[in-house]
């Protein structure tokens, strides 16, 4: 694990009491919709391909390139959210982290809709491309704008809530799918609701949107102090929000005599750095299978010898046992290093998916196999969730959004997701094919690069835990790139004023 050293004349002391407001926590919550939004409309077409009546509108149950088909409505998903990466730096640092959140919200509304809706497998395919493109965009707008509303002592347990959200979105998703699944009508056409709900969370977010909080930081790089004193104020506790103004005020007019391009990305060392880490971790991460599990969650459990009602219900099942293990990481993501919980949990989860290669291989599912082999197989499948959620999941969004300074905050972020879209474009689009023609074999493709990462995580990766974002740019070398500890006791006074006089009023 890489040093931590933060120079006494950088290193602010926040206050010791609880730094947040409950506003903080509720404005929190609210943006959680989002998250499921974007959880829910991801992992839909996990349950939708294993629906009889989709697969019979479409006749991807007879016609010869079904398998091609069903690869590109994963592939598109992903190219979508490639290019809906860019939006989270072209329009969060140009309008605002907000706007950057309701545009998506919108992409998915509308998309959704049309999807629950679509008369061909064209318009189907083309909508995914959208869903993609809002799903990926709100993936990554959203931790940006919760780690710059919430304080340095609860910053991971803040921006966790991002995961946790995500993980209720594809349980959500996993239910609903199967509800449906069992319900029977006339025409049908009982795919098409599941696809339809994915709408209801964004809307959510969207009529609260008014009454959310744009990010302090943002407003303090755009010179409106007034609003960013506001917004500090309703968040975090009067001396912690005079700490931070003074704090991102001083920082923001060293951020902006530096460089900003995407050429300073690779030119400068520290930012060189810095995305080296992020598409380490982007690819690491994907290296585990997260997604082509999720996603191809049933056709794993049809090779397991499942039948269709058995397969939605163990996917619902498996995601439900994500979103608990979400939630119970939100006590431990701030008591142990970033890098421990990266290298330690992809290790742990790379060691469910070798038991899970030996089983199959062992046990392949053939008339009169042991059923202890199969039911092992199942478990390794759960453990699996159970570790990926306690330890990872949430872990890389908080990693993402805290490794980079303010000024390039947003464009980390575009290169975290748009890399995770690529990799994730490739392991889909391969998917179906391996998996029905080298079966367990595929696992490989995932153990053997996942511990390289696992091993360069604990050995390069810096722990970022409860330092204040304007701080760690000092562990990337950049302690001259940081201002310099002032005093900020007038300023606390005045702001604890303003802070009295908006609850007298």
């Amino acid at each position: 694990m890489a040093e931590k050293s933060i120079p006494a004349d950088v290193h602010v002391e926040h206050v010791h009491k609880r730094q947040f407001k409950h506003y903080n926590i509720m404005v929190i919550a609210a943006m959680c919709f989002a998250s499921m939004g974007m959880g829910y409309s991801a992992s839909i077409i996990g349950t939708t391909l294993a629906q009889p009546s989709f697969l019979a509108y479409f006749h991807l149950d007879t016609r010869p390139d079904a398998l091609s088909l069903i690869s590109t409505m994963n592939g598109l998903f992903q190219a979508g959210a490639f290019f809906g990466s860019f939006g989270i730096n072209v329009v969060g640092d140009r309008f605002g982290r907000k706007m950057s959140i309701i545009i998506p919200s919108l992409l998915v509304l509308v998309s959704g809709a049309c999807l629950a809706g679509s008369v061909n497998v064209g318009m189907f395919i083309a909508f995914r491309f959208f869903s993609g493109m809002g799903s990926w965009w709100l993936l990554g707008s959203v931790p940006v704008w919760m780690s710059e509303v919430a304080p340095p002592k609860n910053r991971g347990v803040l921006v966790d809530c991002h995961s946790a959200a995500l993980l209720f979105g594809y349980c959500a998703a996993s239910w609903v799918g199967a509800g449906f699944y069992f319900y029977h009508p006339a025409a049908n056409n009982q795919w098409r609701a599941p696809l339809g709900f994915q709408c209801l969370p964004v809307f959510i977010v969207l009529c609260f949107m008014h009454w959310l909080p744009e990010s302090p930081r943002w407003l303090l790089q755009n010179d409106r102090t007034e609003e960013a004193e506001r917004v500090l104020l309703k968040l975090h506790d009067s001396d912690e929000a005079a700490l931070e103004l003074q704090q991102i005020r001083n920082q923001i007019a060293v951020d902006n005599t530096l460089e900003n391009s995407w050429m300073s990305l690779v030119t400068k060392r520290s930012y060189r750095k810095r995305t080296f880490i992020t598409l380490g971790l982007s690819v690491g991460i994907q290296m585990t299978g997260v997604l082509v599990i999720n996603n191809y969650g049933p056709t794993i459990y049809a090779s397991l010898g499942l039948s269709t009602s058995q397969q939605l219900l163990y996917q619902g099942g498996f995601n439900t046992l994500g979103f608990d293990c979400g939630i119970l990481a939100l006590l431990v993501v701030d008591r142990f290093s970033r890098p421990m919980l990266i290298a330690g949990g992809t290790a742990i989860v790379l060691a469910t998916l070798v038991a899970e290669a030996a089983l199959v291989a062992s046990y392949p599912p053939v008339p009169g196999q042991s059923q202890a082999g199969l039911k092992a197989a199942l478990a390794m499948i759960y453990l699996y969730i159970v570790f990926a959620e306690f330890l990872l999941d949430g872990t890389q969004y908080i990693y993402f959004s805290e490794v980079w300074p303010n000024h390039l905050r947003a464009k980390g972020m575009t290169i975290a997701m748009a890399t995770i879209a690529l990799v994730n474009i490739m392991w889909l689009q391969a998917a179906p094919t391996a998996f029905a023609n080298i079966g367990w074999k595929f696992y490989l493709c995932f153990i053997i690069p996942g511990y390289i990462f696992a091993v360069c995580a604990w050995l390069f990766f810096p722990d970022t835990r409860h330092l204040a974002l304007e701080e760690i740019a000092a562990i990337f070398g950049d302690a001259d790139e940081i201002y310099h500890v002032q005093d900020v006791t007038k300023l606390s006074l005045e702001m604890n004023g303003k802070s009295e006089h908006q609850e007298d009023v």
